[in-house]
């Protein structure tokens, strides 16, 4: 027997279409990870790589902000990095960058020690507990998650081949 649309389910479906949505995007980035469109979960429980504390939430909400969830080891992290560091010098002035260390098999001092090898700019805060992974529900490393100025997530992505370009232009106001 095949099943008709109902005139609910096209309705719906078209509102999502006039909104440039589609059903896949609107529910989740990738095969998982925070739903574009949501409210960035506060999180206060990062440390930066010297050991202090860093409040994420303090940041979020107050301009625009680009998180990637990374690791030393990550082959996809390390070809991001370059289309990442474009970003941060063409957009640093207004967007923060925020590089979260993953604790799988790594250390603040390791990590460290790679970002200053390799001259990386930005902010780079380790996530220890685990807490900003679970708030944003992160699937795999070099998963990037972009919040607009007001913090709600109009980007999320996996992967080394990510257009960063066009994830910060999607959070910053239209000229």
């Amino acid at each position: 027997m095949t099943r008709r649309p109902t005139l609910r389910s096209l309705v719906g479906l078209a509102a999502l279409s006039l909104a440039g949505l589609t059903p896949l995007s609107r529910a989740a980035a990738q095969d998982g990870g925070i739903a574009v469109g949501a409210m960035a979960p506060a999180v206060s429980t990062l440390e930066q790589l010297d050991g202090k504390t860093f409040d994420l939430s303090a940041v979020v909400g107050k301009q625009p902000v680009v998180m990637e969830f990374w690791a030393t080891w990550c082959p996809l992290c390390r070809k991001l990095e370059p289309a990442l560091q474009r970003a941060r010098e063409q957009y640093g002035d207004r967007v923060m960058f925020v590089g979260i260390g993953v604790p799988d098999n790594q250390s603040p001092e390791r990590q460290r020690t790679y970002i200053e090898e390799r001259k990386m700019s930005g902010t780079f805060v380790f996530d220890r507990e685990r807490a900003a992974m679970k708030a944003y529900q992160v699937p795999h490393t070099s998963y990037v998650v972009v919040l607009d100025g007001s913090g709600k997530v109009v980007y999320t992505g996996v992967g080394g081949d990510q257009d960063i370009d066009a994830a910060v232009r999607r959070a910053l106001p239209a000229k």
